[in-house]
């Protein structure tokens, strides 16, 4: 697997939407699909949160392509959306710093949360309806956690969720408790695009600043997490 250059949206002409509430919030960009308006409805449901953010983004296929991704093109797709592994290193631009800066320091499959073992980011011939995988990454804001995985697929979506096993702190001080946090990324297939939905929420500790604090982190992770994905697309749609 060739190298994804971190957190660049290669569609200029298709800009991200995005919003953020932290006051009662509600679901305002999820796409009209079935799978995808039940998973993360169900997601605001259980959580109950404080703190939404959505982004939807637009990834254009090259070379004027109109047509459903094939089989083997998805397959490519779910691979890399399964090699967690290459998160590390990806970035988003700090507006408080007017700079680039690295979101996920360390980034690996594990066996278990007990053990925390890494492992080699896994391979499919074919994805998998559902799968569940565990991680350990550290990033600058929440520090060093344990999360869980879930992939859920169909002919025209990939699908998957981040929920934190291990309580999220800012330093010393408890931030988010434990699955209390979810990170959705859905991409559906549109012939000649990709419509790829973000949504981070949680339940957030009620001190003074934090839910300022958290709401620009899930912001970050959004947009890092966007162009982490675009830049695998474009490996598998032969754009780079």
């Amino acid at each position: 697997m060739g190298p994804v250059r971190a957190g660049e949206l290669r569609s200029p002409e298709a800009p991200v939407l995005g919003e953020t509430q932290t006051r009662n919030p509600s679901l305002r960009l999820t796409p009209r699909h079935a799978q995808v308006e039940d998973f993360v409805a169900q997601a605001m449901s259980d959580l109950g949160p404080g703190v939404l953010s959505e982004a939807l983004f637009l990834y254009r296929k090259p070379h004027g392509r109109d047509e459903p991704w094939t089989p083997e093109e998805m397959t490519m797709l779910f691979n890399r959306t399964v090699a967690l592994s290459t998160l590390a290193g990806i970035e988003y631009f700090s507006a408080s710093r007017g700079a680039m800066r690295v979101l996920y320091e360390t980034s690996s499959v594990i066996d278990a949360p007990g053990t925390r073992r890494a492992l080699a980011d896994p391979v499919f011939a074919s994805p998998p309806a559902s799968l569940s995988l565990y991680a350990r990454q550290r990033d600058l804001t929440f520090g060093d956690n344990t999360y869980r995985f879930d992939y859920i697929t169909g002919p025209d979506l990939i699908l998957f969720s981040q929920e934190n096993i291990t309580a999220m702190s800012v330093g010393i001080i408890p931030a988010i408790g434990r699955n209390r946090f979810r990170m959705t990324l859905a991409v559906i297939d549109a012939g000649d695009s990709l419509l790829v939905y973000a949504a981070a929420m949680a339940r957030v500790a009620t001190l003074l600043g934090m839910g300022e604090r958290v709401s620009d982190s899930f912001n970050n992770r959004l947009h890092a997490a966007l162009g982490w994905f675009s830049g695998h697309a474009d490996q598998v749609f032969g754009s780079i």
